[in-house]
């Protein structure tokens, strides 16, 4: 490791694996974050994993060290670097340790087991979910794939069609709150950026994984690295009959890239596919259980870094989804004569992102612009084409322009960061807005740390919002952006037996998009919510049970958290489809602990309560508004090390809980997977 000095009280360390990733959104923003700090994550805490059988009494040893190592290392979190301990927003980040000890099956899976993230699932293991972050809806939260912007236009839905496998990611960051500033005019709740693994750590790995429902799941990827580049290939395939009638699924992912690195210098290329094809029953409607879906993202950027005290990093990237969406699933009978056919959707993004960075005795200083194109091909969305092409008569396209100054003010265990992004879309056809961040930090004692923050963001409508008109929805050209405004307060507190945190904050939204409607024979209509007050607390605790039993082995972890959130509408008594029915409780525990030589058991419980209701369906047809009642489930995951082979087993859902993310969309029973991997050094 590189040691890099601070103050005397706050000594940061510095990892290669953690810190030095070109790819990573929060190192090309440049702002630090302490891990020892993981903040909502309900994932037991991560330790070096080993290549050969241990005695449980070894991996205690290595749980300790990394324990030391992990309460100093940093990572980057905005667009500045800023020293350790100094992050004055909650930021949750996963490792890759946590990742392959969960009981999961994708990235959808994974953060069902973050406090503060809300996850409604219509199939599991990566076929569709919609994620939010607190209280906000699944348009409003950016996703990034190393630091580039892959949220979709068309529909949140598919933001997650990303080309990417649990055994490719070293980690996951999360933002929770408006973060504009750092991520541009989509991340209007928070953002999530998933950073894979760059650095040929080993030759060759692959996996066989099998379970319930015949489900069947294949990973491989290979890695070759010398002192100017590193290339990695990547790829996987996993299929599934699914748990009920028509939820059947088949994924495939494809992901390169590679990196050269010269002097001080880096570039970075990415190049990925993804294939999904699914059955989605009651998915959008639960009038029609056919539903069927197929889509295809193709994904391609390039990264450059360049300078020391003045830096350069530019980022060029384009990425297209196509979807095919069948109301009636190919092969259905009785089809009514009513239906005319598939909906067809393509959607095109491309765009720059220039970051400029200046260190000087005055502070850190970073100027930031990105220029940013997305355009839809349909047969179901936008404006009318003069010239159809092919199975496309509709299209649209719009294009966004931003500018982001922040100045970074450090002077011992005070910091303070402020900045502002003016942003510009074609499609609003008015002046530049503005969105300023400002956010303190001070150390009150070593083990203490108090935070404060207020943001402004904003969310374009997506394409679904203003065009999709069916017989069940309207769509509606006139929406307006949706513009937030949030304030929060937190504490951090670290010792050698616990880390702790609680936030509290208060968020306004203006104008807040949602499919509404006034009785429950009207159709869903796109409307602007006039005003929604939110007010939320998050509280969490990480504890190394050893320091408080020594009997017990040093990697025996418990970690605790809770949310909770109360949200005042200002929208007339509608019933909504989406905004209206938030997370207001969620409860999360992890527990990790050996059991023999090399054998662990990772624990995951859940229970969480939605608020609001949906429209219970019964033989297709509407009956009355139901209220979501709670719900408990327990995970768990049984690994095996065995020099360059890892043996696990996971039961999802143990106690066969009956329940619903969405309404009428039943999930997954008791599920038992099994799996086996090999690592090539």
């Amino acid at each position: 490791m590189n040691k890099r000095k601070t103050n005397e009280s706050l000594k940061a360390y510095r990892f290669k694996r953690f810190a030095k990733r070109a790819y990573s959104a929060f190192n090309s923003m440049h702002k630090v974050v302490n891990i020892g700090v993981i903040s909502g994550c309900m994932l037991t805490f991560a330790h070096s994993t080993q290549t050969s059988a241990q005695t449980t009494s070894d991996s205690g040893d290595q749980m300790k060290i990394a324990e030391k190592e992990l309460e100093e290392v940093t990572v980057t979190a905005s667009r500045v670097e800023l020293s350790l301990n100094q992050v004055p927003k909650q930021v949750t980040v996963i490792s890759r340790a946590e990742i392959e000890r969960a009981p999961v099956q994708s990235i959808q899976d994974l953060l069902n087991y973050a406090a503060g993230i809300d996850v409604q699932q219509r199939g599991g293991h990566g076929v569709q979910a919609d994620i939010s972050i607190r209280g906000g809806s699944f348009d409003q939260t950016a996703i990034l794939l190393n630091g580039v912007n892959l949220s979709n236009p068309q529909t949140g839905h598919y933001s997650f069609d990303i080309p990417i496998n649990l055994s490719d990611i070293e980690r996951i960051e999360i933002i929770h709150g408006p973060s504009s500033i750092i991520y541009g005019a989509s991340a209007f709740s928070g953002g999530i950026n998933i950073i894979t693994k760059k650095d040929a750590d080993h030759k060759a790995y692959a996996k066989v994984e099998a379970g319930g429902h015949n489900l069947l799941g294949i990973e491989a990827n290979g890695a070759y690295q010398n002192q100017v580049v590193s290339t990695r290939l990547s790829a996987g395939y996993k299929t599934s009959d699914g748990y009920i009638n028509n939820s059947d699924y088949d994924i495939f992912n494809l992901l390169w890239q590679t990196r050269f690195d010269v002097e001080k210098s880096k570039i970075d290329i990415q190049l990925g596919y993804n294939d999904k094809q699914f059955g989605a029953n009651t998915f959008y409607t639960p009038e029609y259980p056919n539903q069927y879906d197929k889509t295809q993202s193709y994904f391609a950027s390039i990264k450059g870094e360049t300078g020391t005290k003045l830096k350069f990093i530019p980022i060029v990237y384009w990425n297209r989804h196509n979807d095919c969406f069948q109301l009636y699933r190919d092969g259905t009978p009785d089809i009514p004569s009513w239906y005319t056919g598939h909906n067809y959707h393509q959607t095109d993004v491309y765009g720059s992102n220039l970051n400029l960075q200046y260190r000087s005795k005055l502070g850190i200083t970073s100027f930031g612009a990105e220029f940013r194109n997305e355009g839809i091909l349909s047969n179901v969305l936008g404006l009318e084409m003069q010239n159809p092409s092919g199975k496309y008569t509709k299209s649209d396209n719009r294009t966004n322009i931003s500018y982001a100054l922040e100045h970074n003010l450090l002077i011992d265990r005070f910091s303070l960061t402020a900045g502002i992004l003016t942003n510009y879309n074609t499609a609003i056809r008015g002046k530049y807005k503005f969105y300023p961040s400002v956010n303190i930090s001070y150390q009150l004692t070593n083990s203490l740390k108090v935070y404060s923050s207020w943001n402004k963001a904003t969310r374009m409508p997506t394409f679904t919002d203003l065009y999709y008109t069916t017989a069940t929805h309207t769509g509606n050209t006139n929406i307006k952006p949706e513009d937030s405004e949030a304030f929060e307060l937190g504490f951090k507190y670290n010792t050698s037996f616990v880390r702790a945190y609680i936030t509290g904050y208060i968020m306004e939204g203006k104008n807040l998009i949602d499919w509404i409607k006034d009785n429950p024979d009207d159709k869903w209509e796109s409307r602007n919510i006039t005003k929604i007050d939110k007010q939320g607390i998050e509280v969490g605790a990480k504890f190394s049970l050893h320091e408080i039993f020594p009997g017990l082995d040093p990697s025996t972890i418990l970690q605790l958290g809770y949310t909770r959130l109360h949200q005042k509408k200002d929208a007339g008594e509608v019933i909504s489809n989406y905004t209206l029915n938030y997370l207001r409780d969620k409860f999360t525990a992890g527990l990790n602990h050996p059991i023999y030589k090399g054998i662990s058991a990772n624990w995951n419980f859940r229970w969480q309560k939605r608020m609001g209701s949906y429209l219970k369906y019964e033989i297709l047809k509407p009956t009355q508004q139901t209220p979501y009642p709670a719900f408990a489930t327990l995970d768990v995951q049984i690994n095996w090390k065995l020099k360059d082979f890892t043996l696990n087993m996971s039961a999802n859902n143990i106690f066969d809980k009956k329940y619903f993310d969405l309404g009428n969309i039943p999930q997954a029973g008791f599920w038992l997977i099994g799996g086996i991997s090999y690592t090539l050094k």
